[in-house]
Formats: structure tokens, C-alpha cells, sequence
């Protein structure tokens, strides 16, 4: 990540991240609540140092169910405080008491009744506050870059969560597809590895030469904060436009099976660049992969920092798939 080019030359700020797991809140935003009735319990818990797969298993457990009847949207960071939701199928005849689930790191902070299971990435966004202590650098330098990403996003980059301890993963990837076998589980997060690490190289390029959030000839857009593409098609005013004030954004291949979507010379950047990670592309056409878009640009909605002595507060709410980290990196050198 240290390499990937940044928007706004570099962050002004030197700082400390994850000091303590309270340094990094997360809120999840589902979009919607429980039903109030059905056959799965809605179970809405705060954990702390815990892991969402952990969780799930644990509430699995106390249930007496099977882990595939626990439903959640999306991993949360295990070295963070986050709330999140979860749902387990009810067992016939019983009526569990969730005001009696221990789970070491975890408080269920309510449990009703709701009609379906969660799906993997059933969720509107996530809320952020986080800490970022023994901070120095330069105030009124970081103060405009807020005001820039506010009004123009981050690069879309893909976190180093992405990418396993050290950044082993795009590794492990390129072992897997030269006929390493590895157990299922591990297999998914090795394929969004080599994805994103194509994704970000486009990315990085298309930031190095100033157009991520520049409608260019041969563009594919999709909406802001919905999931809907579109293009390509004449670049004119109005669609360039749309992307300078956020309507639309650039997007860039999540790569497989299947023809780029970009024409002209989008089409031919990303070409090039992939052209440069041979092994990765053919391993996940071999995998069965289809041709998906990502938008290149992030927006953090509702950022704000304040000051509480050396330390440095940041507030902000980012859509599902995004990361908190991306949007820090253009503000503050962490470590």
C-alpha cells in the first residue's frame, strides 16, 4: 500500500493507528432492522477483539445450530470495537434466552425475531470513528486535505486487509493457480486477492496520470452510491460534468472471464497494465471468474477530524466494500 500513488501527494499528518481496539469504531449500516417476527433470531452485538467468523461460530454454538445458519453482511476488523448484526436460524421448541450468551469480547446488545437470513454483503455502508494518537505534522495542511477528500473522494484502492499479513496473499495466489492445492475457504480469499491486486494496479496508474476521477474516452460509470454501470459512450459536458461533482465515477476491472467493458483509451490502459501480471489474470480465467466493475473513486460522506491534544479524531461513513484505511492514508502517514 505504501507504494500505490496518492491523490494529493502525500499525507501531511504522522500518527499512530489501533493503539487500542477502541482507537477504531465501526458501526455497521445495514439499511434495514428486524422484522419483529420469523423464524431467525436478529441478534445486533458490540465486539471487541474478536473477529466476525469467530462470532459467528460462538452464537452458532450457544444456539445449538449449525454455523451455515448464521447470517452476517460482512467481516469487521478483528483489532477494532465494531457493532454489528447477525442472524441465527431458530430451533424448533426452544426459546433462547440471548441474555445468557457468553462469548469472551462480545455483548449482545438485543435479540428480536426476523423473517430471512442476512447475505454476505446485505448492507447499506459502515460508520467510522477512529483515533489516531501521537499525532504530528502539519494542521492547517491536513485541515484542506479534508476539505478535498470531502468534496473529491480517495482513490478506491483496495485495503492491505485485502491482502493478508505481509501481503502474502497475491503469493499464495499465484502458488494456488501454478497447482498448490488449498482448503475452500482459503481459495475465495486468495482469488479477491489476485482481483484487487489488478484492480489497484489499474487504479494506481490511472491516479499517477491524474485521471481516476476524470471522465475519460472509453469509460464505464457507475452511479454514486448505487451499483449500476453504464457506458461507454461519448464523453461530453454533461457526463464530465456528473464526475467532477461526484455523480458518477470511472471504474476498473475486477478481472475475469470475458472482454473488458472500456473501449478507446481506457480500454487500451488497462490493457497495458494488465498485461503486466500475466500468471494473476490466468489464473482467475481458469478459475471461472467473470468480468465485474469497481468505481475507482470513494467518497467519504460526512467527514470530520477534531483535535483532542496530540490526538487526532476522524468521523466519516463509507459504502459497503470500501475501507476505512484507504481514506486514512491520504491524511495520515500511520503506522
Amino acid at each position: 500500500m505504501t507504494e500505490l500513488p496518492f491523490a494529493y501527494g502525500g499525507a501531511p499528518l504522522r500518527g499512530k493507528l489501533r493503539v487500542e481496539p477502541e482507537d477504531f469504531f465501526v458501526d455497521e449500516q445495514l439499511g434495514f432492522e428486524a422484522s419483529g417476527s420469523g423464524e431467525h433470531w436478529f441478534i445486533h452485538i458490540e465486539k471487541r477483539g474478536a473477529n466476525t467468523g469467530f462470532v459467528a461460530k460462538q452464537l452458532a454454538q450457544f444456539a445449538g445450530v449449525t454455523e451455515r445458519d448464521v447470517g452476517y453482511a460482512g467481516m469487521k476488523d478483528r483489532h477494532a470495537l465494531a457493532r454489528q448484526s447477525f442472524t441465527v436460524l431458530a430451533k424448533k421448541g426452544q426459546d433462547t434466552d440471548w441474555s445468557q450468551c457468553a462469548i469472551e469480547g462480545v455483548t449482545v446488545l438485543s435479540a428480536l425475531r426476523h423473517a430471512r437470513k442476512i447475505q454476505r454483503g446485505a448492507l447499506r455502508g459502515n460508520a467510522f470513528v477512529i483515533r489516531l494518537r501521537e499525532v504530528d505534522g502539519g494542521r492547517d495542511a491536513a485541515a484542506a486535505v479534508v476539505r478535498t477528500i470531502a468534496a473529491q473522494g480517495v482513490p478506491n484502492y483496495f485495503g492491505e486487509q485485502r491482502f493478508g499479513r505481509g501481503g502474502a496473499n497475491v503469493e499464495k495466489a499465484l502458488a494456488m493457480f501454478a497447482g498448490k492445492r488449498v482448503e475452500r475457504a482459503e481459495r475465495s480469499i486468495l482469488l479477491s486477492a489476485a482481483r484487487s491486486e489488478l484492480f489497484n494496479a489499474v487504479l494506481a496508474t490511472r491516479v499517477a496520470d491524474g485521471s481516476w476521477q476524470v471522465a475519460t474516452d472509453g469509460d464505464v460509470f457507475q452511479l454514486d452510491g448505487r451499483s449500476a454501470i453504464f457506458g461507454p459512450e461519448p464523453i461530453g459536458d454533461e457526463l464530465r460534468e456528473r464526475a467532477a461533482r461526484g455523480d458518477i465515477h470511472p471504474t476498473g476491472p475486477m478481472f475475469g472471464r470475458g472482454e473488458l467493458r472500456t473501449t478507446d483509451a481506457v480500454h487500451a490502459l488497462e490493457l497495458a497494465v494488465l498485461a503486466t501480471h500475466p500468471e494473476l489474470c490466468a489464473g482467475l480465467i481458469a478459475a471461472g471468474l467473470d468480468q465485474e466493475r469497481r468505481s475507482l473513486r470513494l467518497m467519504a460522506r460526512d467527514i470530520q477530524c477534531e483535535w483532542d491534544g496530540a490526538d487526532l479524531i476522524t468521523h466519516f461513513t463509507l459504502p459497503a466494500g470500501a475501507y476505512a484505511t484507504t481514506v486514512l492514508r491520504e491524511l495520515v502517514d500511520w503506522h
